[in-house]
């Protein structure tokens, strides 16, 4: 063979390897999806974990309030803005 023919399989064995390294780096268009519809739920949720919260505090300031419910929504938002966390957490958890 000619070196100039050596060189073009070469390169061609070489673009043909990195192929998979290319399939492999793109995202699926479920993560994508549940990215932008977590991104979404956060944004919506967050005015309204602020307005829970100031009227749980009002409520507790008139004396008017089961400390149930208070726990129950503290948890609420702890879970909602904590469960990208929760989720790797129990992923790592089974080796997943």
């Amino acid at each position: 063979m000619h070196s100039t023919s050596r060189a073009f399989v070469s390169r061609l064995l070489v673009v043909l390897l990195c192929l998979p390294g290319l399939a492999a780096a793109q995202t699926s268009p479920f993560l994508t999806g549940a990215t932008a519809l977590q991104t979404n739920i956060l944004a919506w949720l967050t005015p309204v974990a602020i307005i829970l919260v100031m009227i749980l505090g009002g409520m507790a300031m008139a004396n008017r309030m089961s400390w149930g419910w208070c726990i129950g929504a503290i948890l609420g938002i702890a879970i909602a803005f904590g469960a990208p966390q929760i989720v790797t957490w129990i992923r790592g958890l089974f080796g997943v």
